[in-house]
């Protein structure tokens, strides 16, 4: 018999989870559509202004999987996947439809956001999901050898090799044999660094995430969680 107890644990158990998830879609298609925006940077870089959300995304799923385990983290990414199959799916179908005559006054800038090209599109879903799980992974590779100890540095250990893979492979994907090779390096060398800076100076925030889900019931709520999600 479930206990009303029990059913009060599930319910908050199960709001923390929207939450989070809210957190992490949101911040993702942030990345992914206010990204198209560059920010001049040192030495005559350029940054897009999706490293102050994309940070978010990895650091969310460090977050949960501290909390929740692997296999949470895990269903995380495959949101956040199929998120963005879908909605490169609608930006194509949107794309595509005919205009009506009253509306053609924004078709230019429309098809300039939301048009994207196949291979861009491609290469974002593909270095999303390769880097997102690789995040998931060295996290709990690195939390064999520190235990529950030293979240931040598991964190941001994962977050480095992480945003590496996704930088590099978005950017490869997407721009080679469009740009000369010394200029793909001018992108993804401060791209990745800065956004590993901006996971450092999120370390705190994670912090207080980790807090906020543990709560009051830290070690017991933090055991039920894990085996409802099957870790």
């Amino acid at each position: 018999m479930i206990s009303s107890t029990d059913n009060q644990d599930s319910t908050i158990f199960s709001n923390k989870i929207l939450i989070c998830l809210t957190l992490y879609i949101t911040s993702l298609f942030a990345a992914n559509t206010l990204g198209v925006k560059l920010m001049p940077f040192l030495f005559g870089t350029h940054l897009s202004v999706a490293v102050f959300s994309f940070p978010i995304v990895f650091i969310m799923t460090d977050v949960i999987g501290e909390v929740y385990g692997k296999k949470m983290a895990k269903n995380f990414v495959l949101a956040g996947v199929i998120s963005i199959a879908l909605f490169l799916l609608y930006s194509f179908i949107s794309t595509i439809t005919p205009w009506a005559e009253k509306s053609l006054w924004v078709k230019e800038s429309y098809n300039q956001i939301f048009g994207l090209t196949a291979r861009m599109s491609i290469a974002s879903l593909i270095a999303f999901a390769i880097a997102e799980y690789q995040d998931v992974f060295s996290f709990f590779f690195f939390k064999k050898y520190t235990g529950t100890k030293y979240f931040w540095l598991r964190s941001n250990l994962s977050n480095i090799w992480s945003q590496f893979l996704d930088t590099i492979i978005f950017i490869l994907i997407a721009f080679l044999g469009v740009y000369p090779f010394t200029t793909l390096l001018a992108i993804i060398i401060p791209w990745w660094l800065f956004k590993v800076l901006m996971g450092f100076a999120y370390t705190p925030l994670s912090y207080f995430g980790v807090y906020l889900l543990k709560g009051k019931k830290n070690a017991n709520q933090n055991n039920k969680n894990q085996n409802f999600s099957g870790e």
